[in-house]
Formats: structure tokens, sequence, C-alpha cells
């Protein structure tokens, strides 16, 4: 038994089964044990691969996507442009890159990274040598103003409360322990969290399951304050839940294969898919609105990414050419990322669609 399953263990003791949010919130982020502070999980060597280590074509059309926002705001001198979740730098480096094409834009811009990881905070500083850069633990403590945000693959990774519909209603799953580890039980009646099932999986039959993030919707709901408050846009790029709150999409990840989402807690990324329906409505509440969300393939493609790879093939060996039509057709394949990801941005109230939404 690792150190964090001991610390899990003992706290289940001290205070009854915890929710399967603070049990995801502790295997992720612990500040000593936690999976991210203790790994660089990203790459061929790692757990995962993101859309941004595929290929520079991923990072390059945002950057594009972002200058094109700065424009729409009428080319404000000054402007953050923010990542959340930046992992190894890769897209912040790419996105930068691109946006050096439109001179005034990349010279307004005031980048900013919140990150949680040291590890990975050393990885992002190698990466943008050069680059001004401002860290942060949190969105909160990022200056109020216009902003340039952009998140790929960080919601689902945030954590979930799961519930279980019974004969009784909405009851939360919670995680216990096992002589062998850990498992899953279901509360005896409504807890707290219960409240956060939204009414639209009211009708759902006995057996099923639904899913809410309330880390994702603190955090939405503070993106589209600031962004109603102060102007900007803001991008959301991640894996995506089909069946809106409803069903069990927890999962964990560990040297790109399938891992037991309570087996060695800390060893394992662990993820759910993302409910963009909700985030969709949180934004609006925050006095914001969202465009989405649609396709990554489809949102590419509107960006030029198939031109992008024309351009890049034509001076490539055969070798590289191959390797850049396989990264295009990951990243916007209709069987690989391009539809299980999705996209949303959100804006001010009056902005027109940002680019890739305006059909």
């Amino acid at each position: 038994m690792n150190p964090l399953a001991r610390y899990l263990r003992d706290e289940i003791a001290a205070h009854g089964p915890m929710t399967v949010a603070s049990f995801m919130a502790a295997a992720m982020c612990h500040p000593e044990h936690g999976y991210y502070m203790t790994r660089d999980p990203i790459g061929r060597e790692g757990d995962f691969v993101t859309a941004p280590e595929v290929s520079q074509m991923f990072g390059e059309l945002i950057g594009l996507w972002c200058a094109a926002g700065w424009r729409q705001m009428g080319c404000p001198a000054e402007i953050m442009l923010v990542e959340l979740g930046p992992g190894r730098g890769t897209l912040m480096a790419d996105a930068l890159r691109a946006m050096a094409t439109v001179p005034a834009c990349r010279a307004a811009l005031d980048v900013h990274l919140v990150e949680i990881s040291p590890l990975l905070k050393a990885a992002q500083a190698k990466t943008l040598d050069g680059a001004a850069v401002t860290w942060h633990d949190t969105l909160a403590s990022l200056p109020e103003g216009p902003m340039l945000l952009i998140t790929n693959e960080l919601y689902d990774a945030l954590p979930i409360h799961q519930f279980l519909r019974t004969a009784d209603g909405w009851r939360e799953r919670l995680v216990d322990v096992a002589p062998e580890g850990f498992r899953f039980v279901v509360a005896p009646g409504p807890t707290p969290a219960t409240a956060l099932v939204s009414e639209a999986a009211n009708g759902a039959p006995p057996g099923s399951v639904a899913e809410v993030s309330a880390a994702g919707i603190s955090l939405t709901h503070e993106i589209g304050r600031r962004i109603a408050a102060s102007g900007g846009f803001a991008l959301v790029i991640d894996y995506a839940a089909d069946h809106g709150p409803l069903g069990d999409t927890l999962q964990a990840v560990r040297c790109h294969g399938r891992h037991a989402v309570l087996d060695d807690p800390g060893e394992a990324d662990i993820s759910a898919r993302v409910d963009f329906s909700a985030l969709v409505r949180v934004a609006g509440e925050a006095g914001a609105q969202a465009f989405g969300p649609v396709n990554q393939g489809d949102f590419l493609i509107s960006l030029g990414i198939e031109a992008r790879a024309e351009i890049l093939s034509r001076n490539a060996t055969s070798t590289q050419r191959a390797d850049i039509g396989e990264a295009l057709e990951r990243l916007v394949g209709p069987g690989e990322m391009g539809c299980l990801f999705k996209v949303l941005a959100i804006t001010a109230k009056d902005a027109p669609p940002p680019a890739g939404f305006d059909d």
C-alpha cells in the first residue's frame, strides 16, 4: 500500500466513507503524494498524450484563434493570455509562435499560466524559455482585466461527484475501505452534494448514474464572471460526455492503458468526461455567453488545419509527411479526437461569434 492509500484509509477510518470527488482530488492533487505532484504524465513515456503533443498544428491554430479574438476586441494594447493546466507548455509555445505573425497582438500579450504541479511548472519554464510568464496556483490570483483564456484537457481531470438513481431517489456514491483496498458504496440518504444533480437527470430510471463536477461549475462561473466584467474570449477543449450528466464515465489510465479507478491512488490519471451542457448554462448564469460545443475536428478544419498540414508537408521527407498525415487524422478524424473532444467558446454577452463558431 502506497503512502497516499494509507492516508486515504486513515481519513475514511476517522470520518467515514468519502465522496468520489474527495478521493479523486486527493489522488490527483495531494500536495505530497498526488499524481500531478510527483510526475510528468504526458507523452509516450508517461500515461497519456494530449493534442498539443500530437502536432504543432494544434497549438498554432489555437494561437491564431486567440489573435482573431484580439482583433474582434478592437486590438487592445494590453491583454492577458491565460492557459489553465498548461502541461509541458507545448500548446502555449506553439500558440505564441503563431501569434508572433501578428506583431501588434504578440506585443500586447501578458502571459499567465495556472498550474499546481512544481514538476510541470519546471517543464513549462524550459519549453517557454525566453518568454515572460507569470505562474499562478489558481485562477483567483489572476489580475482582473480582459483576457484570452485557453484550456485543453483540464476539465476532465477536475473532481466529480457520482450519484446512483435508486427507488428512493438519487444517492451519492462514496468510497469506503475494503480488505483489499477501496470499494464503492452508496450513501444511505441524501448528502449535501445531492442538490447538485440537475433537473434534466430526474427522469432517469433506477440504476442510472449521474456525474457532477462542482469544481468545473465553479471554474466556469469564475471565467464567465471575469469575461462579463472585463471582456475577452475563453476556449475550453476537452473529452465530452455523450449524454449530459448521465452515465458512469469515471476512468483511470496508467501507461496508456486502462487502470482500476480505486487501485493505487496517486499512481494513475483519473478523469471523467465533461458535461458541456452544464458549462453552457453556468457561463450564461455568470453574465457571459457560450458558443458550441462543436466537435474538435470540425473546429480545427474550420480554422484551416488541412491547409496548414499541406504547407508543412511541402518541404518534408516522406517519413515526415506520413507523420503529419497521421497527426492530422488523430486530431480531426471522427474515430479519433475529432469527435471524442468538444470545443466551447465563452465570450462577453454582446460579442459576435468567434472563429470556428460562426456557422
